[in-house]
């Protein structure tokens, strides 16, 4: 996979170090000459392409480019910049998927398909979400939106007098547009089956579309 990443800062070079060791091709695209020189002359991260640009200007993107990039994930200390180099790829290079970082959580409602962002990382908002989970029993806890909101991960920790509780989870007649994608239980996770049984306790993450997330709801929410 071809992936650019706009931001050469903490956040950027930790995902493209994780990203090379998988195998993947990586362009870093950097504003900032010191930090650009630094980086090259440790060679960290290792197997890392390093570009010298604001690529909030076209012209600097048609340079890199990214008519053949799979991801391009905005990740600068700047949401106005996020914005930007979000759209530009979207609109100019058709890039198939925009990641971009929500610094200000109050900005975190711009960071939608109209200004081409696939998926807005927010570090409040996922914060959020996961004390929630980590707390919540028998509510619904939205952790991640895929898709520009089409598909949401949700989890829901079942109370233990949720109906639910003790069945087959083929027999809890999920929507076709939603799927168990795991169960956590104690100190281990369940790739779950249709004979999988749910219990107490059970941490259920199921991918749901917005006309399914209701229904999901009642079934693991239901007393």
């Amino acid at each position: 996979m071809k992936v650019v990443i706009v931001g050469g800062g903490n956040v950027g070079t930790f995902t493209a170090e994780e990203l090379t060791r998988g195998g993947h091709d990586v362009t870093i695209i950097e504003v900032e000459a010191d930090r650009v020189a630094r980086a090259e002359k440790s060679g960290h991260p290792a197997g890392v392409r390093w570009v010298l640009a604001d690529a909030c200007e076209v012209d600097n993107l048609r340079k890199v480019p990214l008519h053949d990039v799979d991801v391009l994930a905005a990740v600068t200390g700047d949401d106005e910049d996020n914005l930007v180099v979000s759209l530009l790829a979207k609109q100019e290079f058709a890039v198939p998927r925009v990641i971009a970082r929500v610094n200000n959580p109050k900005n975190h409602w711009m960071f939608d398909e109209n200004w081409g962002v696939d998926v807005a990382m927010s570090t409040p908002h996922l914060l959020t979400a996961l004390v929630e989970e980590a707390v919540s029993v028998g509510t619904l806890v939205r952790l991640l939106s895929f898709d520009r909101g089409r598909a949401t991960l949700i989890e829901v920790t079942l109370a233990s007098d949720a109906k639910a509780a003790h069945r087959e989870i083929a027999t809890l007649d999920f929507p076709h547009e939603s799927t168990v994608v795991a169960v956590l239980r104690s100190d281990r996770v369940i790739f779950p089956r249709g004979d999988t049984i749910l219990a107490p306790g059970d941490e259920v993450l199921v991918l749901v579309t917005p006309d399914s997330e209701a229904d999901v709801q009642a079934i693991l929410t239901g007393r």
